[in-house]
């Protein structure tokens, strides 16, 4: 006889606590083996496709593609058999791709009608949210009056920071469920009555439903765009960067030409082609060995700089889902072209949004090259925890003094954004001028190998 199994949405690491729905990989009635991927879902850092431990006939499924799930909400539910023995297991545990058990998913097939029943999509997506709450209870907020109609972590912890009591609430969700526009409209609501943030009671005939989230914001007119997703991560981590970072920059022009005739030598000699960005890494890497002090962060608690062993670099790329900073690991111990590989890699997971959270934290220094947008110059805010970032600015033809005559020569401009906590300007206008060095003549960089 069958068992019904459900599997929620798991924790995707790196604190994460929600995550969109963005694709279904399966439908309600189809045959999913273990460790086969059912649903891609977005987090605040990446792409995420996600395997069912189980294997068997998908009987339900919650939540549209569109929709945002806390980590301990149901996903799916699936039929599985009686294991043919008491100790063979139903499902693997696994629960990210890449941490399987490397089987390959069975090929996908739909159960016949004569099969059994199986429920509707409209039965599954009718779901009352009372039974998600009953099947998510662990995510449950409970209080000596009764349990709290919400689910969402992040609906608390906005209620919590703002003194608001969810008790006194009441829910425009399925079944007086508490949504976060609930919060945002008491929040509102007190803040119109020119008073702090307090239990508010939201009146029920007045509104019954939240403002819709693109509805005009103002009577100014404009549209609202939630800070979710990579947009409200990046938007997180930027502000705590200029809340808690002193940052000073300082910058300098380059001569990048021997660069550039380097960097083409290497590639007419055969062989992987070398990127210019696995170049600056290179000397990014050589500089930060000689200046250790801008490969480290500030532990506030400890009132303590902690210099770091490894560098792991990240770089900023662009992305249709907005800015990313993937890491290569260890980039001190690579040389250009493992680098250049790596880069690639990493740059095109971050183009098709397939980058796990591990390749997008634990970076200890950033080189941005924001030159690929055509600008010479930039300030950065630094990469929270991190205490530096190299910027790169176009490289284009320009005046330039050489050996005492003018010339046109390839200039780009380079800049150090640093934490002023782990070093003064000396540190730091040393390090710039090493790399602004190394750029003008790379034969430097050979002589300190």
């Amino acid at each position: 006889m069958a068992q019904v199994l459900e599997f929620r949405l798991p924790d995707l690491g790196e604190g994460l606590t929600e995550a969109q729905i963005v694709r279904w990989l399966v439908q309600v009635g189809d045959v999913v083996a273990i460790d086969e991927p059912v649903v891609e879902v977005e987090t605040a850092k990446a792409m995420v496709e996600v395997p069912c431990p189980y294997g068997g006939v998908v009987t339900a499924r919650f939540g549209e593609e569109g929709t945002e799930l806390p980590v301990g909400a149901p996903l799916l539910t699936v039929a599985v058999g009686e294991p043919a023995t008491p100790d063979e297991d139903t499902g693997s545990g696994n629960v990210l791709v890449g941490y399987g058990t490397g089987t390959a998913p069975a090929r996908r097939r739909r159960v016949p009608p004569s099969a059994g029943p199986v429920p509707s999509e409209s039965t599954v997506t009718s779901r009352s949210a009372a039974d998600v709450r009953v099947a998510a209870s662990p995510v449950a907020e409970s209080s000596a009056e009764g349990p709290v109609p919400v689910i969402s972590p992040l609906v608390r912890r906005l209620a919590r920071e703002n003194g608001l009591d969810l008790r006194e609430l009441t829910g425009s969700g399925p079944d007086g469920l508490i949504l976060r526009a609930d919060v945002e409209y008491a929040l509102r609501a007190a803040t119109a009555q020119g008073r702090p943030a307090e239990p508010h009671v939201r009146p029920t005939p007045a509104r019954t439903t939240p403002p819709e989230p693109h509805a005009p914001a103002t009577a100014l007119g404009g549209t609202r765009v939630p800070l979710k997703g990579i947009r409200g991560a990046v938007a997180d981590k930027l502000s705590r960067s200029r809340r808690e970072i002193p940052d000073a920059t300082c910058w300098v022009d380059a001569d990048a030409t021997e660069l550039m005739r380097a960097r083409t030598a290497m590639n007419a000699a055969g062989g992987p082609k070398i990127s210019l960005l696995a170049l600056l890494a290179r000397i990014c890497t050589a500089a930060l060995a000689r200046y250790p002090e801008l490969n480290s962060t500030v532990d506030l608690e400890a009132r303590e700089v902690v210099r770091l062993d490894s560098v792991h670099l990240g770089f900023a790329a662009q992305t249709e889902r907005g800015l990313v900073v993937p890491v290569v690991r260890d980039a001190h111990a690579r040389d250009a072209e493992a680098l250049s590989a790596e880069f690639a890699r990493l740059t095109e997971a971050a183009r098709t949004g397939t980058l796990t959270p591990g390749e997008l934290t634990g970076g200890t220094f950033t080189l941005n090259n924001y030159g690929v947008f055509g600008v010479d110059g930039s300030t950065p805010i630094i990469n929270h925890p991190e205490a530096a970032m190299l910027g790169v600015g176009r490289i284009v033809p320009k005046p330039w003094v050489h050996e005492g005559e003018l010339a046109v020569r390839q200039v780009v401009q380079l800049s150090l954004t640093f934490d002023h906590r782990v070093c003064d300007g000396g540190t730091a206008g040393g390090f710039l001028r090493y790399v602004a060095d190394c750029v003008e003549q790379p034969a430097v960089l050979l002589r300190n190998l």
